[in-house]
């Protein structure tokens, strides 16, 4: 009774709507690439109908993603010639595609395969990689670059840059692959365990000694 008077002189209360629950950004993040997938999906069924539409889709839509990856294994200028080769191998094989795992870890795989291929074929070494994949995470841990543009602040990230450079350029090509897979594209470790073909604890360890590496050149710099 006492709660049916308050509405009545009150009745402003009644028009008040009931408060949603928020989603929490870790799942608002699951559905999107849950629904990102179920659309690749689609496309690559309707590829593997013979829509070639469909497929060059999918090649628009992870083009650039590709040629950035395979970069850092084979350099700017030969990068869009490997990602073109990687998207001919994944249009051919993909009638044996069977959805076990997502299409974009399964094309990145196919990249990273013909970016070896390509450095074997002409029998070189990588070339060297572009920070701006550690910018946000290896710099970021830290917290001392943020916000800083003073010159000083600006010549000490240059050089921590360099020598980030020429850190990961002499990694192990495993570690190469899962710092790069993990900072770039921000793929998961399970993601990246289907890419590389290996074990997640093998991920974790290859992420956490390449970050080993880098941060053994980046601290003292910080410390100085």
């Amino acid at each position: 009774m006492a709660a049916t008077a308050a509405r009545r002189n009150n009745p402003t209360a009644q028009l008040t709507p009931a408060r949603k629950p928020v989603a929490p950004p870790e799942a608002a993040n699951d559905s999107r690439i849950a629904a990102e997938r179920d659309a690749d999906e689609q496309l690559v069924a309707r590829a593997q109908d013979g829509d070639v539409a469909a497929f060059e889709l999918l090649v628009r839509k992870y083009q650039q993603k590709a040629i950035q990856l395979v970069s850092r294994l084979v350099g700017e200028a030969d990068a869009p010639d490997v990602a073109q080769e990687a998207f001919i191998k994944a249009y051919r094989a993909l009638p044996g595609f069977r959805g076990q795992s997502a299409f974009y870890t399964w094309l990145y795989r196919i990249a990273i395969n013909s970016a070896k291929n390509h450095l074997v074929s002409r029998a070189r070494r990588p070339a060297g990689q572009d920070i701006d994949i550690v910018e946000a995470e290896l710099y970021g841990h830290t917290g001392q670059l943020s916000d800083l543009d003073t010159p000083e602040s600006v010549l000490l990230a240059q050089e921590i840059k360099d020598k980030v450079s020429l850190v990961i350029g002499r990694l192990p090509p495993d570690l190469r692959q899962a710092i790069v897979l993990r900072e770039l594209d921000g793929l998961s470790y399970e993601e990246i365990s289907e890419v590389m073909r290996c074990p997640i604890g093998t991920v974790r360890s290859r992420i956490f000694r390449a970050r080993e590496s880098i941060d053994a050149v980046v601290q003292p710099l910080l410390d100085a």
